[in-house]
């Protein structure tokens, strides 16, 4: 597998993270959803050189997850919004910031930022519940198999076989 073609590869995960899988794309995204929005905000805010930010924000908006908007036309100068695909992105990026909270985060000191639910006014922690019955995950009870874009056994979990009919080389 090379890091440059994860994108051709049949696994879900490995072509999300041809388009989010680095430190700087994920900082950057978690900075569009505390409502950041311009490239000299997301540099000072990170460190990041003007290169690399700019490499990752061209490639955020190639891919459809930020648009790149115009907000002051003398001299042109633009912001970065997230797209409906974006926002998608939302339960992932929240999912790590938990994950975070909960095992790396300083216990004495507490969590560095709260989430609060415009609805209710209260404050949460996120959870995945099942499209299906609403009842949380866990991932003991959750199993896998093919779905119609399966078609290498070689990301198949251990057991499950993708029928003949559905298999190509995976390269």
């Amino acid at each position: 597998m090379q890091w440059n073609r994860l994108d051709e590869e049949a696994c879900s995960l490995t072509r999300t993270l041809s388009v989010i899988g680095d430190r700087w794309t994920l900082l950057i995204l978690r900075d569009c959803f505390l409502r950041v929005r311009r490239f000299e905000d997301f540099q000072a805010r990170l460190g990041i050189t003007r290169p690399i930010l700019a490499d990752r924000l061209k490639k955020l908006v190639a891919k459809f997850v930020l648009a790149k908007v115009p907000y002051q036309e003398g001299p042109l100068r633009y912001e970065y919004r997230l797209t409906p695909k974006g926002l998608d992105l939302y339960p992932v990026i929240l999912s790590l910031v938990h994950w975070g909270d909960v095992h790396v985060s300083e216990k004495r000191s507490g969590r560095p930022l709260l989430h609060r639910h415009d609805l209710c006014g209260k404050d949460f922690d996120p959870l995945m519940v099942c499209s299906q019955c609403g009842e949380t995950l866990d991932p003991r009870r959750v199993h896998v198999h093919p779905g119609p874009g399966a078609v290498s056994s070689r990301h198949a979990p251990a057991g499950v076989e993708i029928p003949a009919s559905r298999r190509r080389r995976a390269d």
